[in-house]
């Protein structure tokens, strides 16, 4: 795969297998500065949200995590930081990110498993929590849907799906401001500091396309979903959505 002029980046050009090929191709190749670039692009942020969709999923002492499209873990560790007692399964589809994760600290206590998140394969009821970081961004719009029904299916009865993602920034005064950050800057810093301009026009393009949290929270309700709210992050550029299975 060549890159963006192989996969076109925006309308429905880039949709269904195509493109989660070409979102793979992505996350592979910047896996070794994923981390480091997370951090950068946030200031450090990124690990505070996720720690918020950690406390979101308000798991007990020795529950089952699935962090779906876990890529390094950060979330999984995060859960384990947070609680050591939980059991936590990291899942993604790009052997290559779970790699690293699999050596950083406490990355031997999470079972890592490559999965497609459409079709994840553990029973229904299985997890107390489901908790997705910077996943449904990267699915075609027919497939986001799908990937909360498949998340509702997972999670026990009473139990919570979080979704922590990045969405298009509100009207305010910042958003120009937001928008250069989002199209010049970001490029430019995957171009200089992760060698793949590519990826880092595809991160904020998705974004920028993407689903607002009102809509999110909607398609969360369609797949059987309840009592679903949403918090805006970041100025409004991140949301986090919790929705609950009914009991």
């Amino acid at each position: 795969m060549a890159g963006s002029d192989a996969y076109p980046l925006t309308g429905e050009n880039l949709r269904g297998m195509e493109r989660n090929q070409y979102v793979r191709h992505l996350f592979g190749q910047i896996a070794p500065r994923y981390n480091f670039m997370n951090r950068l692009m946030t200031g450090g942020l990124d690990q505070r949200w996720r720690r918020i969709a950690v406390l979101e999923a308000k798991l007990p002492p020795g529950g089952l995590l699935l962090d779906l499209a876990t890529g390094t873990g950060d979330v999984a560790l995060m859960a384990l930081k947070h609680d050591p007692s939980l059991r936590v399964v990291g899942a993604d589809f790009s052997i290559e990110m779970m790699r690293i994760g699999q050596h950083q600290a406490l990355g031997r206590q999470v079972r890592w498993c490559g999965v497609d998140a459409l079709r994840v394969p553990f029973p229904d009821n299985t997890f107390d929590a489901v908790i997705s970081a910077y996943l449904i961004r990267n699915l075609s719009l027919e497939q986001i849907e799908a990937a909360f029904r498949e998340q509702a299916r997972l999670v026990k009865s009473g139990g919570r799906v979080v979704c922590l993602d990045a969405t298009p920034p509100p009207d305010t005064l910042l958003k120009p401001l937001i928008s250069f950050y989002l199209n010049a800057v970001i490029p430019f810093m995957g171009r200089l500091l992760a060698g793949s301009r590519d990826a880092y026009t595809y991160l904020p393009k998705s974004t920028q396309a993407f689903k607002t949290p009102d809509e999110l929270a909607a398609l969360m309700t369609s797949a059987g979903l309840v009592q679903v709210y949403h918090q805006r992050l970041m100025m409004g550029v991140m949301s986090l959505l919790t929705g609950l299975k009914a009991k």
